[in-house]
Order: C-alpha cells, then sequence, then structure tokens
C-alpha cells in the first residue's frame, strides 16, 4: 500500500458533518480535517500493517505525517515502529501538535512504547507550548494503563510534576493532568491511596485548576476500590 493510496482511502472517507462535531469537542487542528472516525482509522491501519510490515510501515508513517491532514497524523501515530523511533523524530512530531487527539493517540499507540519519548517526559512537562505540555502527562496515563512492567515506584516519580503543573489553568493541559493522576491512581490499591493522598495536596493549592484536577480526581479514585 503505498502513500498515495492511504491518502486516496483517506479523502474517500471525508465526513463533513463529523468535522463539525469534532470541532464542538475542541478539535480544531491547523491541518486539514476529514471527519474519518476512529474505528475507520483503526482498520486502515490494520491493513496497512498486514501488508506493508513493520520497516516500510514506519517509513510510510514518516510520508503520512507530512500530508498537512489530521487523520493521516493520526494513522502515522498507529503504523509507525516505536523501535525506530528517533530523539529528533519525536521532537519534531510533538512540536507541532495542534489537538488533543493527535497527542493523546500518539502517547497511547506510540510513545508508550519507546524508551526514547518516555526519557523526554520531563522535558516535555517543561515545555510552556499547551500540547507538548499536554504531552508528558498523557503519555504518563499511557504507562499507567499500558505498562505492566513498570514498578508503582516509577509512578511516584511523576507525583512531583503532577502537582507542579496541576496550577496551568489551560484545559488540555489540567485535563492530561487529572487524567494521569487518576489512571495512576487505578493502577494499584497502594497507589491509589497514595493518588488520593497527592490529591488532597494539590487541592490545598489556590487555583481553580488545581483544585479542580483534585476534587476529581478525589471523586474517581476513592470509589475505584470500593
Amino acid at each position: 500500500m503505498t502513500y498515495q493510496e492511504v491518502i486516496s482511502s483517506l479523502e474517500l472517507m471525508n465526513n463533513p458533518r463529523n468535522v463539525e462535531g469534532m470541532a464542538r469537542f475542541g478539535i480544531r487542528p491547523k491541518t486539514k480535517v476529514l471527519g474519518v472516525p476512529m474505528p475507520e482509522l483503526r482498520k486502515l491501519a490494520k491493513e496497512i500493517k498486514k501488508i506493508v510490515g513493520s520497516p516500510t510501515s514506519h517509513n510510510l508513517a514518516l510520508e503520512l505525517w507530512d500530508a498537512g491532514i489530521h487523520e493521516a497524523r493520526i494513522l502515522a501515530c498507529i503504523v509507525a515502529d516505536p523501535k525506530q523511533l528517533t530523539l529528533a523524530q519525536i521532537k519534531r512530531w510533538v512540536a507541532v501538535f495542534d489537538s488533543w487527539d493527535v497527542c493523546d493517540q500518539c502517547c497511547m499507540n506510540l510513545f508508550d512504547k519507546s524508551k526514547i519519548a518516555i526519557k523526554e517526559i520531563g522535558n516535555f512537562a517543561k515545555d510552556s507550548k499547551e500540547f507538548v505540555r499536554r504531552t508528558a502527562f498523557a503519555l504518563i496515563a499511557a504507562l499507567a494503563f499500558h505498562n505492566k512492567e513498570m514498578k508503582d515506584k516509577d509512578f511516584e516519580k511523576f507525583f512531583s510534576l503532577i502537582k507542579k503543573y496541576s496550577v496551568d489553568e489551560r484545559n488540555f493541559v489540567k485535563k492530561a493532568v487529572n487524567w494521569a493522576l487518576r489512571q495512576i491512581g487505578k493502577r494499584s490499591k497502594a497507589l491509589n491511596k497514595k493518588a488520593i493522598k497527592l490529591a488532597k495536596e494539590i487541592h490545598k493549592i489556590d487555583t481553580k485548576s488545581a483544585r479542580w484536577i483534585a476534587n476529581n480526581a478525589i471523586i474517581e479514585l476513592t470509589k475505584h476500590y470500593e
């Protein structure tokens, strides 16, 4: 399956009504948006991996990323090979994130399988750009959900970042910080207790975002192991 064949397949699935719905959910990227649903993108990604194979699909992913199409970037996140990721490529992609769904799909399908990307969490958090900072916490959430090898103590190392950036009032950052905290708290009973304790500490910080993050996490995590 060639680059042009993939682009043609995406164009055929163009759905203007879905584009309007995506905008209502805060998805307004600078790239062209076709409104292709995630199930269709996953189906297409499966076909690509089956026909093309991992090494070639990674090269295709690099081309798709530069296509200037929103859904092509999500597809690139799914078909790229995490073992072939370089730091330069990761930084280049993250630097141009302009929507929460591309950010999250990259974290959940690709970055959470890359040791190089995981090592960059602290640097992503320090970055002042909204979607770069979101990447740090979306990646933490993805690791908490997917990575079975990491220990509880590995996630406790993220607590200081969660607390520090809980004061960021920007919508896509605070929601990701909250997501990371909640996902860590669902990983084990021990982490649940520690995450609730952290949420209570965050609640004492005098900002709207910190209180929202804390309240939401406390409610959900308190019920999780009942």
